[in-house]
């Protein structure tokens, strides 16, 4: 039986995409779980699978082209079925009208002629990645631009004619400022460079910017002796070819996780409300990309040995810095670790990434000076701290919290067990 493929939704405030490129071409045969074509959100290219075999026998929407979520893209189905779109609730969109040539633009007086083109599109812009980068570097409102493409796709050829149009227009005088006061402290007079936002960079800087004015957090930080893992990681790693290394990284996962199946309220998301308690504890892990973070998920973590979130982090981190994810690698995480160690960070605090209820942030394993039994030696300590939502938590829970976690880190035969 026919199915359709609609665009996923791949984060907490993804509106829509644009589906770069077609990996599969209508009759192609298509495997469960492969690959039929690539999408670009604000994050990263992502690679859209398909949840059925069949063949693919129809695509509904162009390369190149913005899709809201939700909105059909493709049908999947047998080779030699009938495909009835009305029946799988799919209206066929009418051809779009043909655009008569412009006329001749008659230049208007100088004093009423406007700076910018006035707003015409009100709905999702649809354009081409390359139209989107022109006008994000340029600075360019793609609502003020008219698309010539079909449908009235705006293409780089718009954004260059926009650009000319705008220049030759004449900018009416402005009146004198008033005379600016002088700053007590002369500025330096330095050069510097204009960087436009990125796409992904804007969606960091909203998303960030709601979750500390909405989500009250609260911070609570605990030292960890690390000797034990580091030693049980030693061990288990001489078995294991160099490929299948387990990472530092792979014991916080698995801590982590089996410190929410102790501590489920942590393993949640505020709704309004509601709080939404999850069944299935995944674990987000940020990925530093050129471009920006981007988290990946680990799906089931609790459920996994060491050597099975070894192996598939290993995956899941490598396409991130490819800025090729999979669509259901971006999205379900219930509580995310930022890791600076490597960058021999000693401390830090992370924002809590809505809707989750918390966020580990881990820093570097350093030897220190320690007291035992009245005793000074050098200790193996990392400082982790948790930023907590307090809409969802309290401070004694998170606190509890972060003693299971050590406790799996202190005596790692948890983790194997």
């Amino acid at each position: 039986m026919a199915e359709l493929i609609s665009m996923p939704k791949l984060g907490f405030d993804m509106r829509e995409g644009t589906l770069v490129e077609w990996s599969k071409k209508i009759g192609d045969s298509v495997a469960e779980g492969e690959v039929i074509a690539i999408i670009e959100t604000d994050k990263a290219n992502v690679e859209v699978t398909s949840f059925k075999a069949g063949v693919l026998r129809q695509v509904l929407v162009e390369a190149g082209t913005v899709v809201p979520i939700g909105k059909p893209i493709a049908v999947i189905g047998a080779a030699d079925e009938p495909i009835d779109l009305a029946a799988l609730g799919v209206e066929k969109a009418a051809p779009a009208p043909k655009k008569e040539a412009p006329a001749a633009p008659v230049p208007a007086p100088a004093a009423f002629a406007p700076q910018e083109p006035v707003v015409t599109q009100t709905g999702p812009v649809i354009a081409s990645p390359v139209a989107r980068r022109m006008a994000d570097e340029l600075g360019i409102d793609l609502r003020q631009v008219a698309g010539a493409g079909p449908e009235g796709r705006i293409t780089k050829r718009d954004i260059e004619e926009f650009v000319k149009q705008r220049s030759a227009v004449p900018a009416p005088k402005k009146a004198a400022p008033p005379p600016i006061a002088i700053p007590s402290v002369v500025p330096t007079g330095e050069e510097y460079r204009v960087e436009p936002l990125s796409p992904m960079r804007q969606t960091i800087s909203r998303r960030m910017t709601e979750s500390k004015q909405q989500a009250p957090h609260f911070y609570i930080t605990s030292e960890i002796d690390m000797e034990a893992a580091l030693a049980l990681r030693k061990q288990m790693n001489a078995l294991l070819p160099e490929n299948e290394a387990i990472s530092v990284n792979d014991l916080l996962v698995k801590a982590a996780a089996a410190a929410l199946r102790q501590f489920p309220n942590l393993n949640a998301s505020f709704a309004g409300a509601e709080i939404h308690v999850h069944e299935h504890v995944n674990i987000g892990i940020a990925v530093a990309r050129e471009v920006g973070l981007v988290t990946t998920v680990l799906k089931d973590a609790d459920k996994k040995t060491l050597a099975q979130i070894a192996a598939e982090s290993r995956e899941l981190i490598a396409r991130a810095r490819e800025g090729r994810m999979r669509a259901e690698e971006m999205v379900g995480g219930t509580l995310n670790i930022s890791n600076l160690g490597m960058f021999d960070v000693e401390h830090f605090i992370a924002i809590i990434s809505p809707p989750q209820a918390a966020v580990l942030a881990v820093g570097s394993i350093r030897q220190v000076p320690v007291v035992k039994d009245g005793q000074l030696s050098v200790g193996t300590r990392m400082k982790v701290t948790i930023s907590a939502d307090h809409r969802v938590t309290d401070g004694a829970e998170a606190a509890r919290f972060m003693q299971a976690f050590r406790a799996a880190l202190e005596q790692p035969m948890r983790l194997v067990l």
